[in-house]
């Protein structure tokens, strides 16, 4: 909902954890919010509300937040004080672990005060346009703003003082940023202009004229207007070195907390509207999945239920699964599935199964797709062959191993002794050793399985109705 949130998610996807004691944590925070409803739509309402904290703080730290930077600060810590007071110590039993980052979340009066004392409520975009310290912040320039009212209000005096004076009734003062003020009389009443009018501009159909009062008030207010404008600029830059000084931090901690709040709402709705179950962490090297799905896969096809499937790894009995099964089949997603199953897990998110025991990894390692590089000049199979070397490099017992296909940039012969040449050494090396999905066309590595005791082979089943295949997406043993 925010886009601080939206960037604390990217960095938790893409630095999962290993520390259990934290992951636990998480996932006790999504356990709490789950059971509070009222809380979860409270929130849900004042992060609506939050915008950028993080981002528009650090603009006022670099100098270079505009008038509307901070006013949309205001509304932001704004909103993360209805966070603070929706999450308050009333919360504590039933929320401790959520409470505990609410603690973090200052109370932000003083600020929002402070900003909407000094700033106007609708700001131009920047001070050079006028009209962005509020009245009644600085003395000095409310005085000087009252001064140059008093000269335009004595100009529209004076316009209608000149044409009872004259009896031109169509005479009027008016501003040019060239000429500046002038008394503007049509040529038709050239012949009644006073003697004391000095001319200043001749247009097509009218004169432009100068007073030595008129001159002298034109001085007074121009000058007022480029002292309003230094004095606003002055003062909105006087205001945001301030709250960069004293505020900031305190502002960053309350941001980062509610980009935290955040993540966390969004991954309670995810699992509260999918069904999602919170998975077992440990350290052993034991990945156990009953009825995964693919959390992308399930929303883009709501309409046609998503076909569950189990998962079974483990570095002592079942270490490399060989699947095997027909394009379009569900092979491809049926690794992602997995993989992505095992990395929510280890950001502290519930997953989309039934129940999940996930043994942490250090990596997942994945070999999908076939593609070549022209900016390096690798063909496809170079390709496939460096990222499978780097695999079998740096894969270890704890690692999750993905592959998909190996082999296929080549000869049918020569990838099926590659396929066959990366599964035994993934089951041989003990230094690699790691948990593996491998999805093939090469039945023949099927015979693999009875040589090597910790590799068992599954397949998609498939059945036939009225002549043609339909494609079941169970994964089945054999």
């Amino acid at each position: 909902r925010s886009p601080m949130g939206a960037r604390l998610m990217r960095r938790w996807i893409s630095q999962p954890l290993l520390d259990i004691t934290i992951l636990q944590q998480r996932q006790q925070v999504i356990s709490e919010l789950l059971g509070n409803t009222l809380i979860q739509a409270r929130l849900v309402e004042a992060l609506k509300k939050a915008g950028d904290i993080e981002r528009l703080i650090n603009r006022v730290r670099q100098r270079i937040a505009s008038p509307r930077d901070l006013v949309a600060l205001a509304v932001g810590l704004r909103a993360a004080d209805e966070v603070r007071v929706s999450l308050s110590e009333d919360a504590a039993v039933q929320m401790p672990s959520l409470v505990q980052i609410t603690r973090r979340l200052s109370n932000n009066e003083d600020i929002i005060t402070l900003i909407d004392r000094a700033i106007v409520a609708e700001p131009p975009l920047s001070t050079s346009e006028g009209g962005v310290i509020r009245s009644g912040f600085s003395d000095e320039l409310d005085q000087i703003k009252h001064a140059s009212k008093d000269g335009q209000k004595w100009m529209a005096e004076l316009e209608q003082r000149e044409r009872r004076r004259t009896g031109i009734n169509n005479l009027k003062v008016g501003y040019n940023r060239g000429p500046g003020y002038y008394i503007e009389v049509t040529n038709a009443n050239a012949n009644r202009v006073p003697a004391d009018y000095i001319r200043k501009q001749t247009l097509t159909n009218c004169e432009r004229y100068i007073t030595p009062d008129l001159k002298e008030y034109e001085t007074l207010i121009l000058n007022a207007q480029e002292r309003i404008g230094k004095l606003e600029t002055e003062l909105f830059a006087q205001l945001r070195a301030d709250l960069a000084i004293h505020a900031a931090d305190q502002v960053l901690d309350t941001a980062h907390a509610i980009a935290e709040i955040d993540v966390y709402l969004s991954l309670v709705q995810v699992a509260a509207q999918h069904n999602y179950c919170r998975p077992q962490l440990n350290e052993s090297d034991i990945i156990h999945i009953v009825a995964g799905r693919h959390p992308v896969v399930e929303q883009a096809q709501a309409e046609t239920p998503f076909i569950p499937n189990d998962t079974n790894l483990s570095n002592s009995e079942a270490q490399i699964c060989i699947i095997t099964g027909p394009n379009m089949a569900g092979k491809s997603t049926y690794l992602r599935q997995v993989a992505l199953i095992t990395l929510m897990a280890q950001i502290g998110s519930y997953v989309p199964a039934e129940t999940a025991s996930i043994g942490l990894v250090d990596r997942i390692f994945t070999r999908i797709g076939a593609q070549d590089d022209l900016a390096t000049g690798q063909s496809t199979f170079m390709v496939e062959m460096v990222e499978t070397a780097n695999i079998l490099h740096h894969a270890t017992p704890r690692s999750l191993v993905i592959l998909d296909e190996i082999g296929r940039g080549t000869s049918t012969y020569d990838g099926l002794s590659i396929a066959r040449a990366v599964v035994e050494y993934l089951h041989n090396n003990k230094r690699c050793g790691a948990r593996t999905l491998f999805a093939t066309h090469y039945h023949e590595l099927v015979e693999v399985a009875q040589l090597l005791p910790r590799i068992k082979c599954m397949n998609v089943a498939v059945t036939e109705e009225g002549g043609k295949i339909v494609f079941l997406r169970k994964i089945v043993p054999g």
